[in-house]
């Protein structure tokens, strides 16, 4: 090959980043000879990636042309250089004829850009390395170690996954081809479903399943079922990945998910004995007790052995904050593959510590932590939020958005906001006295109106979907069997196994 060009080696040999000018040279040779070289690389290739600016300047304008639909040539190219001062150093625009000198790229185009690509990760590696240094030998009050190993673990994160050079900036197209697929997604599902699967069909028929990116609040009073409905819709869809997986059906055209639960209330071995409850039909408290008979503990053997390879990992560590949980979830993404996140609950999240003396302005960091992972990560983030109190003084207990506690920015930060109401309970805290030989026909009727309306709010939930950004808002009818904690649809009873 012709002479290209050659670097004065002004670095200390240990201070070298990592590079193969040469490697790079020889690609834009095999390019500006074979335009249809940068079909197969130029989605992951960028400019960015090469060491010496010029090539990068070189490939970046190769691509504007082909962009035009123009050959790429030495003599389309000369133009865009004849004024460029590293070009004129190495002898003008001729450099671009020197490129095509040797053809011998042409055989390998591929493998020289995935050098190219991966020389560029390692040099984003070494300046992630010596801002880490820096950064640990900086040793004054305001810095917080636990901290800084929060921050490197998601510079590390990010160069793992090529953000650092790739960027966020999508073209019309490719966009375009990515709300096509969902389209698609859901037109062979029966056009109900374009996300993950709920396994509950009215859910699922109101807002299409949960959609990657987005961040669902699910809020309720205590004891309104929020833990239990997000456990139902985690079991499924990390059981519907699993049945598709062993129906061979490609992993991105599964309509379930694997799921990571954060759970911040509640233990692990508490979550799955809830989950055992739901499979095997029997009650919790009986489980606790351990009170069961041979046959049920036999349905609950079976359940578990069923569930032994369920995609559902459960993180129970208290006291997390916004910082670790992200960097938690993207090494869940990174190691298992996870395609949903449940948080429970939002107001037991901890946030950097900056804003700790206000809860508003720490709520409002974690919400948007939140939505920043879900966007990071592409995938549905589903974290619950307790209400406020002053859903209990009003006499129509039904949640509102104004409800959401201790900030606005849960509201504006989310993508959909659901609330899940249970008349059942609030009817029986006003049940009157049962009637006797001694009771008055007041009383007597007092109690059959009771009892009458108390039959129609029994075991059914409403989820109230309060905002919707990419759909329409309204109130979904769930049935809810207390002594499993399980949901099912009201009108055709439970479904995970529809979709």
């Amino acid at each position: 090959m012709a002479e290209l060009m050659r670097f004065e080696n002004d670095e200390p040999e240990e201070q070298r980043l990592p590079r193969n000018v040469e490697a790079e040279a020889t690609f834009l040779g095999a390019l500006l000879i074979d335009n249809r070289v940068a079909e197969d690389v130029q989605t992951r290739l960028r400019p960015e990636h090469f060491y010496e600016p010029l090539h990068g300047r070189i490939y970046e304008q190769a691509l504007k042309l082909l962009d035009k639909n123009m050959v790429v040539t030495p003599v389309t190219l000369k133009p865009y250089f004849e004024s460029d001062e590293a070009m004129k150093a190495l002898g003008g625009p001729s450099y671009l004829a020197k490129l095509t000198g040797d053809g011998a790229g042409l055989i390998g185009a591929r493998d020289f850009a995935n050098q190219i690509y991966d020389l560029a990760l390692l040099r984003e590696l070494v300046s992630v390395g010596r801002t880490l240094v820096d950064s640990a030998l900086d040793t004054s009050e305001k810095v917080d170690p636990k901290e800084q190993i929060e921050e490197a673990e998601t510079a590390l994160y990010r160069v793992s996954e090529g953000e650092a050079q790739e960027g966020g900036v999508r073209s019309f197209l490719q966009a375009s081809t990515e709300a096509l697929s969902n389209v698609e997604r859901a037109f062979n599902s029966g056009g109900k479903v374009s996300g993950i699967t709920t396994g509950l069909t009215d859910v699922n028929a109101k807002m299409g399943g949960l959609h990657r990116s987005d961040l669902l609040i699910l809020a309720g009073r205590p004891g309104m079922g929020k833990t239990s409905l997000a456990t139902n819709i985690a079991f499924n869809a990390a059981n519907r990945y699993m049945r598709d997986m062993a129906d061979g059906i490609a992993p991105e055209d599964s309509l379930g998910a694997k799921t990571a639960f954060f759970s911040l209330e509640m233990s692990a071995d508490q979550l799955a004995t809830r989950i055992l409850s739901e499979q095997a039909e029997i009650s919790s408290e009986k489980l606790r007790m351990g009170s069961i008979s041979r046959e049920e503990m036999h349905r609950l053997a079976m359940a578990s052995r069923e569930l032994q390879d369920l995609p559902l990992f459960i993180d129970d560590t208290p006291g997390l904050t916004i910082a670790a949980l992200r960097t938690r979830a993207r090494r869940l993404q990174r190691r298992q593959g996870i395609g949903m996140i449940v948080v429970d609950y939002l107001q037991l999240l901890q946030g950097s510590g900056r804003a700790s003396d206000n809860r508003v302005n720490e709520i409002s960091e974690i919400s948007r932590g939140l939505k920043t992972l879900a966007k990071e990560l592409q995938v549905p983030v589903m974290a619950l939020s307790q209400l406020s109190r002053q859903v209990e003084s009003r006499e129509d207990k039904r949640p509102q958005l104004s409800d959401l506690r201790e900030s606005g920015s849960i509201e504006q930060d989310a993508d959909i906001v659901m609330f899940i109401f249970r008349e059942e309970y609030y009817h029986m805290a006003v049940k009157p006295d049962v009637p006797d030989g001694n009771s008055t026909p007041e009383q007597i009727k007092k109690y059959e109106d009771w009892e009458r309306d108390h039959v129609q709010a029994e075991g059914k939930a409403t989820v109230i979907v309060a905002k919707n950004r990419q759909g329409s808002t309204g109130n979904i009818q769930l049935s809810f069997i207390s002594e499993f904690t399980k949901f099912g649809d009201l009108a055709y009873g439970e479904s995970p196994d529809d979709y």
